[in-house]
């Protein structure tokens, strides 16, 4: 039979009788369901008392053993002699001895933070000082700030007014991995001044950038080297304006503005290569082609006719988007009535154009030629789409060297990867 003795709020520990015996019981962890675990450890009535009339004890037993609970991990059970052992120093000892107690074992000091401790009392190790004005009832978004501004302190980050202000404005103070968005109610509004200067000299740094969709990694995934250029551009932009903000801040303003950008391309229409690469007048209008087949390596196909509502640089590229992966990574693009094509391969930043030289006689089948080129991202790919719709093979001459010996190639793609990863 079990009966609550004591109960503070929240996850701060009760003491419970079962089955005759003072035991406190507490929440912590989660096992392997995710859900949270509960651990017990026997209590005798003059630790009760102190629990009952101490709040600071109370919140600084808990702190010492959630650690153990910490140490049991999903399934395994609470070190009761350890938790035993917190008892009479944390709850009888003096508060110099209890002070001194702490210092030797790991406890969560960050949870006083929650309930009131005063920050530089606590961290001189003034424990009890810092607890003068403690409360049962717990400040989530204080803890986190608390826990925020220590981990910057360890790689030697210190905030300014300013960067914290800009931070705040982006909402990535406490958690730096969110999507930042524009929170101005989260910014004093002595500051929001200045902080809407810097997000201007970023904004001003970036007009005109975009950062498009990336086909090849999916419908909804955006160009890698398009966002790295804006960001480097937002970078400069804003070091050179502030040189006295922190890095923590300058990386949230380019971030804000790389996934405001991001968000614009996913949510506008899919794009066309024609527009994205331009007039190119050198190309005789009369080669255009005018029925296209796009397939895989994972026998996906799909007719793109002229006559159709899109153009075939839109409809290919959404056929990519919705069958990229892994392990389909060599997408082709036929004109069967003129016997040629292109062949990308997204694995090695590669394409080959296929021409057909002989058409098969007697059974065998047609001989073709095959030309190798290295392609610069997806910009190169988009040239080589556009181009090849517009002007067939011959057209795409300027986008080599081509070469048809593989092991030439093959050399010339090492020798891009080894410049490139240097």
């Amino acid at each position: 039979m079990r009966e609550v003795v004591f109960r503070r709020t929240g996850w701060i520990p009760n003491v419970v009788r079962q089955d005759g015996e003072l035991r406190i019981e507490l929440g912590a962890g989660a096992d392997a369901a995710h859900q949270p675990r509960t651990f017990t450890f026997p209590v005798s009535e003059a630790h009760l008392e102190v629990i009952r009339d101490d709040l600071p004890r109370h919140l600084l037993l808990w702190c010492a053993v959630l650690p153990l609970c910490d140490a049991a991990g999903t399934r395994g059970p609470l070190d009761e002699p350890a938790a035993v052992a917190l008892l009479d120093p944390i709850l009888l000892g003096s508060p110099p001895d209890v002070e001194a107690f702490l210092s030797t074992i790991p406890w969560r000091q960050d949870l006083l933070v929650g309930h009131g401790a005063d920050i530089e009392l606590l961290e001189r190790g003034e424990i009890f000082a810092a607890l003068r004005e403690a409360t049962a009832e717990s400040d989530g978004p204080r803890v986190a700030k608390y826990v925020a501004d220590r981990n910057r302190a360890r790689r030697g980050v210190h905030l300014s007014p300013l960067d914290a202000a800009v931070l705040n404005y982006t909402g990535q103070y406490i958690h730096g991995s969110t999507i930042p968005r524009r929170k101005p109610d989260a910014v004093d509004p002595a500051l929001l001044p200045e902080v809407l200067r810097v997000i201007a000299v970023a904004e001003q740094a970036c007009a005109g950038m975009r950062i498009g969709l990336d086909p090849r990694r999916g419908r909804r995934s955006t160009e890698k080297r398009a966002w790295d250029r804006m960001s480097t551009a937002v970078d400069d932009a804003v070091r050179r304006a502030y040189p006295e903000l922190a890095d923590d801040a300058v990386r949230t303003v380019s971030f804000l503005m790389c996934s405001e950008a991001a968000d614009r391309s996913r949510n506008a229409p899919w794009e066309d290569d024609e527009e994205l690469v331009g007039d190119r007048p050198d190309l005789d209008e009369r080669a255009r082609k005018t029925a296209l087949n796009f397939t895989d390596d994972k026998d996906g196909e799909v007719t793109w006719t002229q006559d159709g509502p899109r153009t075939a640089g839109t409809e290919f590229w959404e056929f990519v988007a919705d069958r990229v992966g892994s392990g389909n990574q060599v997408f082709t693009i036929e004109d069967e009535s003129m016997g040629e094509g292109i062949q990308l391969h997204f694995y090695a930043d590669s394409a080959a154009r296929i021409t057909t030289v002989a058409q098969g006689v007697g059974g065998s089948g047609p001989t073709y030629r095959v030309e190798y080129c290295l392609v610069d991202g997806l910009d190169g790919y988009r040239a080589l789409v556009s181009t090849f719709v517009r002007g067939g093979c011959a057209a795409l001459e300027p986008h080599g060297p081509w070469t048809s010996d593989v092991g030439e190639f093959e050399a010339a793609r090492r020798r891009r990867d080894a410049e490139l990863g240097s």
